[in-house]
C-alpha cells in the first residue's frame, strides 16, 4: 500500500471517535513508520487535530514526526506552521514547545524561520 493510502486511512481516522478508528490510526501509523518517507512530513503534520479524542495515540504520530531527521521535521514543520495553527492550535503548540525545549531543533527552527511567513503567536482555544 503507499503512503498516499496509508496517510488518507490516517486522516479518516484521526479524531478517533471509535475504539475501530483508534485501531486503524494505530495500526496504519505502525505500518507507515515501516517506510518513513520524508515527503510526506507536510502531510503528516496536518493529521494532527485538536478535536481527537484520544490525544494519547495522537501522541505517537508526534514521537513518528520526531524520528525523522530534524531538519526535515522542522523544515515541514514551518512549511505547515500557518494552516496547522488554525486546525489544530494545542497541537502547534505542543510541537512548537517540544522543538524550542531540544537545542538542535530549536537553532534549526530559528535559522529556517527567519524568511518563512508563520503566524507570531499561535491562539489557543
Amino acid at each position: 500500500m503507499s503512503s498516499n493510502s496509508l496517510i488518507d486511512i490516517l486522516e479518516a481516522n484521526r479524531l478517533m471517535r471509535s475504539p475501530e478508528e483508534v485501531d486503524y490510526f494505530e495500526t496504519t501509523l505502525e505500518k507507515l513508520a515501516q517506510n518513513p518517507d520524508p515527503t510526506d512530513l507536510p502531510h503528516l503534520h496536518l493529521l494532527l487535530d485538536d478535536a481527537c479524542e484520544h490525544p494519547e495515540v495522537m501522541f505517537s504520530l508526534v514521537h513518528f514526526l520526531e524520528s525523522f531527521d530534524v531538519q526535515e521535521q522542522v523544515t515541514a514543520f514551518i512549511q505547515v506552521m500557518p494552516e496547522l495553527v488554525q486546525r489544530a492550535a494545542e497541537w502547534a503548540a505542543i510541537l512548537h514547545s517540544r522543538i524550542m525545549n531540544d537545542e538542535i531543533a530549536r537553532s534549526v527552527f530559528e535559522e529556517r524561520s527567519r524568511f518563512a511567513k508563520i503566524p507570531t503567536a499561535i491562539p489557543l482555544k
